[in-house]
């Protein structure tokens, strides 16, 4: 089999775990056929192969992109793909190395590249090998502790520990290596899976509704269908309230009409919190001479808007267009026109303190911990992904919320215009989410109501501590580097 060959069927074999079926199991030996493809490869010739391999992954796992920019998506590819071709030269030093060394310098270059990745040019940590495994939860409990980065860490060192294994190199002592790490692995999340709160412990019980409208990317700024669109969050608002809950939740941007502009719709929603009495927060675009933000804004039981929070790290080519002023023509391929930034990570305090992750911003870690060391004691993500019409993104962007309520062990509430919406337990466990009859979870209009218990926040290690694993990777990387060169 050429080289070609395994280095496609080696993407083919890893992007299942990312689709809509999240098929998690195929991860763990995805990399297998790209290993062997770059067996006695130059360093030149480990960059091509594993570049193309990252071409035909990102092609399969971000095709629905091009519903928002073909441009933006083929460029994206080819800088996403740089990563892969990268990592390609990484296998390239398996031939230097121990087969122990190996195991544990592969997936520390992985992850380092992934970090690199998830924050240079404003990040883009999509499809981290960590997320693959999302749905796995004794698995990804030591987020708690690494952040997703550590089940990035165990997936690449199992494909790694397979390779050397079937290569018969040291296949005792690499063997009893992965098993002590998996059996570590799974005990510890077996444990946590286990734990239940203390109930006593002075926490409380809350009642939350998320609202999932469902309203067509074509509409949701046409100016014919303001009444539309706010009737049928009004009507899902109203059912919503029957539930009681403390706080009703609508998606990213739902309303049709601009804060600090249009004070007529604005009027029907302050009117809608107050005959309801319910507290309300809904995803407005805010507009302030000459500035346009993507904001959360909250009211209160009496209608009255008191709090707002404006989305920090936008979306480039979606909110924003980086370099504009170097490179003039980036402009053409951005959908929307420029959102300026906000400033201040907003705690809202009703019913209880709280911290909101708008669209994309549940995909960096450092924002979720941020909230909740600023005392938020749960998490609510707001978005839209109605972009990239039906296909994988909402279950790709789903798979980031569930690893924060994991990293900081609380709960996390998600309004979704076209889903995913629902309630992820500090687990990472699926409490309930928006279906209809079918069991069908995206394009379909509906609300979930949920209790949630919220125990005291004690802070986990990677709450507290934050990337300490990312510096244990480099150490480990560096030290065998070192040790080839020796």
């Amino acid at each position: 089999m050429s080289v070609v060959t395994l280095s496609i069927l080696s993407a083919f074999l890893l992007s299942p775990s990312f689709s809509s079926f999240n098929l998690w199991q195929f991860a763990w030996f995805g990399f297998l056929p790209l290993f062997i493809a770059l067996e006695k490869k130059s360093l030149r010739q480990s960059f091509i192969i594993a570049y193309l391999w990252g071409v035909v992954f990102w092609i399969m796992t971000i095709y629905w992109l091009v519903h928002v920019t073909l441009i933006g998506q083929a460029v994206l590819i080819l800088y996403l793909s740089l990563y892969f071709g990268l990592f390609g030269c990484a296998v390239y030093y398996l031939r230097f190395l121990s087969a122990s060394r190996c195991l544990f310098f592969i997936p520390s270059a992985w992850v380092l590249l992934e970090y690199i990745r998830s924050h240079l040019f404003t990040g883009f940590p999509w499809a981290l090998a960590g997320f693959s495994q999302y749905k796995n939860l004794p698995v990804i409990q030591i987020a708690d502790i690494t952040g997703a980065w550590g089940v990035s860490f165990l997936v690449i060192l199992v494909n790694t520990a397979l390779y050397l294994i079937l290569g018969k190199q040291q296949r005792k002592k690499i063997s009893l290596i992965i098993s002590a790490i998996l059996i570590l692995t799974l005990g510890y999340g077996f444990y946590r899976l286990s734990y239940k709160p203390d109930l006593s412990g002075g926490g409380k019980s809350l009642k939350i509704s998320v609202i999932q409208g469902n309203i067509p990317q074509e509409l949701k700024w046409d100016k014919r269908a303001v009444n539309f669109i706010l009737n049928n969050y009004k009507e899902l608002t109203v059912e919503a309230a029957k539930d009681k809950p403390d706080l009703i939740i609508w998606p990213e941007a739902s309303v049709p009409a601009l804060w600090g502009q249009d004070d007529d719709q604005f009027r029907q929603i302050f009117s809608l919190a107050r005959e309801l009495k319910i507290n309300l927060l809904a995803g407005v675009v805010s507009h302030f001479q000459p500035n346009y933000f993507n904001s959360a804004l909250f009211i209160d039981q009496g209608g009255r808007p008191s709090e707002i929070y404006h989305k920090v790290h936008l979306v480039p080519f979606g909110e924003f267009v980086p370099f504009k002023d170097t490179f003039p023509f980036l402009q053409t391929i951005a959908p929307i026109g420029d959102i300026e930034p906000g400033r201040v990570h907003t705690i809202f305090k009703k019913p209880v303190d709280f911290g909101v992750l708008i669209c994309f911003e549940d995909l960096f870690p450092e924002l979720s911990r941020k909230l909740v060391k600023g005392g938020a004691k749960f998490l609510v993500n707001i978005t839209n992904d109605a972009w990239y019409k039906e296909g994988s993104a909402p279950f790709q962007h789903l798979a980031a919320s569930v690893f924060r309520a994991v990293e900081n062990r609380v709960y996390l509430a998600r309004s979704a215009n076209t889903g995913i919406s629902g309630f992820i337990a500090p687990s990472g466990r699926f409490l309930s989410v928006v279906r209809n009859a079918s069991g069908r979870e995206i394009f379909i209009r509906g609300y979930s109501s949920r209790n949630i218990y919220l125990a005291p926040v004690a802070g986990t290690v990677y709450n507290r501590y934050g990337d300490l694993f990312i510096i244990l990777c480099l150490l480990l990387s560096l030290s065998m580097i070192k040790y080839k060169h020796a």
